[in-house]
């Protein structure tokens, strides 16, 4: 990212890598009840329409968080974390983790990249981590979706994460592992773009105007900044991949279907359910992402260098 500029910091790409993954690991630790609420919210009235009068019955962040908490157990507010965790460690690693590289390798050595540079790299961080852990995304999915109410006799559709991966393959084959990748894909080609080329330009305008240093501060302005943009762009994508993914075999044709059965049956709002828990998601998992990924790649390269030169003294 840029700002890099302290004499004492030149982390590898491996350092980036394992950099990212871990911080995407911490953030989704600290904010999965916010992404649960967020799926829950969006897949609200996809299998049937509420009838006139009828009140929804998840409104809203808190609306969501008690009612689950209440009905089902706080445990089910971390529901899909396995898997969740898993998707950090091949998703975040690969598109934040490659970002400066594929950055550099487009500018073909230039000092400062344009605007398309960075877009282009974000989207191919993007599309290319989505490749990687598409399979996780299904299965966190799947399980944030499903509401458990012994009331009502329901039955989990997996009993682990493992049987997750096992059942799909079985029941849909690996293209039901895939499930929704093409959007995904366009998805987070978005996402990357708006959340990585906004934390980068932010921060480097920070640093340049010498407002902040490059520390912690500066981190969480950036970050803060880059999780609303990205929001306000990829909520409607967001939206109509978690209906897909989650969606029973044959329910939707494809996403284009799924999106204009939202919007034929619940209109364009639809598009923008889950949209607070979304943003507080968003906002707060950029946060930690970013101030995590920045300590964590300065922690590891102040523990090689330690190393080194406590190897080259023995």
């Amino acid at each position: 990212m840029a700002g890099g500029r302290t004499s004492d910091l030149a982390p590898t790409v491996a350092v980036k890598v394992f950099s990212a993954g871990s911080a995407g690991c911490v953030a989704d630790l600290v904010t999965f009840p916010l992404d649960t609420a967020k799926v829950r919210l969006q897949v609200q009235g996809e299998s049937k329409a509420l009838p006139k009068g009828q009140k929804a019955k998840f409104r809203g962040v808190f609306g969501t968080i008690i009612p689950i908490v209440r009905n089902e157990g706080p445990r089910n507010l971390y529901n899909g974390l396995l898997a969740g965790l898993h998707r950090q460690m091949c998703f975040a690693s690969v598109r934040i983790g490659l970002y400066d590289t594929m950055k550099q390798l487009y500018a073909h050595g230039s000092e400062n990249p344009g605007l398309g540079t960075r877009l282009l790299a974000g989207s191919t961080t993007g599309a290319m981590a989505v490749a990687f852990a598409q399979p996780t995304d299904v299965v966190k999915v799947r399980f944030q979706a499903q509401i458990r109410e012994p009331e009502n006799g329901f039955v989990k559709r997996y009993s682990g994460t493992i049987d997750a991966y096992r059942t799909i393959a079985r029941d849909e084959g690996l293209r039901g592992l895939w499930k929704g990748c093409l959007l995904n894909i366009t998805r987070n080609a978005i996402v990357n773009c708006s959340e990585l080329v906004t934390y980068d330009i932010i921060k480097e305008r920070i640093l340049m105007s010498k407002l902040m240093t490059d520390n912690v501060p500066c981190h969480f302005t950036a970050a803060f900044a880059a999780g609303f943009c990205t929001t306000i762009v990829a909520s409607p994508v967001d939206v109509v991949k978690t209906r897909f993914m989650n969606s029973a075999p044959g329910q939707y044709s494809g996403a284009v279907k799924c999106a204009l059965t939202m919007l034929l049956k619940e209109g364009p709002s639809a598009f923008y359910k889950g949209f607070m828990p979304s943003f507080l998601r968003l906002g707060s998992w950029n946060i930690v992402m970013f101030v995590s990924y920045e300590q964590i790649q300065r922690a590891v390269v102040r523990f090689q260098r330690s190393w080194e030169s406590r190897y080259r003294t023995a």
